[in-house]
């Protein structure tokens, strides 16, 4: 019967590209116990127990039908588990954009798989680009999982900073920001855009203590992009902040971010992502930071590599 109910709330309404898109992989959902409302997902189970999974969350404008198959079939020709969860769909109402409903969502998809699919515990990764990458950010403060690892591309991090950034560039996310903030006319209602924004929470140490953290911007985006880096940036220097860490220097400083915004280059290195030239390496204990030779883009080559 719920299969059914899927089938006729969704699934007729899927675009046939979608539905070709995810073709071997199956349709579920879950409902929120906050509103009721259904979310659908696409998912593959393992053939093997006690296989990672992999949660892969959709982009800012996405939804669970975005077209993910690099990842998806990676994951699967792997032989590990695989969910891409919807949650509240595109970032440009207040359900969406790093709510509690959003919260609720993500942890919700969680536990169906721990419940369905054969999932090792202590190997789940979350993973996504750009507003996936916000996405991750905001389940890596936020979710109540045991989670081992996180990786953001090309994250949001401040959605206030993020808005005057966009108005700047004259880009629809900022028409976006002001929908998902309530926010009156063309005045953004900064306060709403911080509680929605992982730059301003706590950092859970209790929680994560466990867990890495790595996060990766391409080096040109905010000029070829729509995400500046020091989006990616200031949060790496947020979490660092949090954990109080005594050493300076594993902190990005003022001068290497002027650098790498007016040079778009960073120090001479021979480091590589994949095939790409590093021009920023920032660590410390299981946090993480890469400036890569890139725009505003997933290393699909790479990715799962990485986990």
């Amino acid at each position: 019967m719920k299969l059914w109910l899927i089938i006729l709330g969704w699934g007729l309404l899927l675009p046939a590209y979608a539905q070709n898109a995810w073709q071997g992989f199956k349709l579920d959902s879950v409902q929120s116990p906050v509103d009721e409302k259904w979310q659908a997902f696409y998912y593959w189970k393992a053939q093997k127990p006690n296989q990672p999974l992999v949660v892969v969350l959709h982009t800012w404008s996405g939804n669970y039908t975005q077209t993910n198959n690099s990842l998806a079939n990676q994951t699967k020709a792997k032989g590990w588990n695989y969910i891409h969860p919807n949650f509240r769909g595109p970032n440009n109402h207040p359900e969406a954009c790093g709510s509690k409903l959003v919260i609720t969502d993500i942890d919700q998809a969680i536990d169906w798989t721990l419940e369905n699919l054969p999932v090792n515990p202590d190997s789940i990764f979350v993973l996504g680009a750009s507003g996936g990458g916000y996405a991750t950010l905001v389940t890596y403060m936020k979710s109540r999982h045991r989670i081992r690892s996180f990786h953001a591309y090309v994250p949001i991090s401040d959605l206030a900073a993020w808005y005057e950034e966009s108005l700047v560039r004259n880009s629809r996310y900022a028409r976006n920001i002001l929908d998902c903030t309530a926010s009156e006319d063309s005045t953004l209602n900064i306060d709403e855009a911080k509680r929605r924004s992982p730059l301003y929470w706590e950092t859970p140490w209790s929680q994560r203590k466990n867990a890495t953290l790595h996060l990766y911007a391409g080096v040109h985006d905010g000029y070829t992009g729509s995400v500046p880096i020091t989006q990616s940036i200031n949060f790496y220097n947020k979490v660092l902040h949090d954990a109080r860490v005594p050493d300076s220097t594993a902190l990005v400083s003022d001068k290497t971010i002027i650098r790498l915004l007016t040079q778009q280059r960073g120090n001479v290195t021979n480091q590589l992502i994949g095939d790409r030239k590093v021009h920023l390496q920032k660590s410390w204990q299981n946090i993480s930071l890469t400036i890569f030779e890139g725009g505003h883009e997933l290393l699909e080559n790479v990715a799962l590599e990485m986990l």
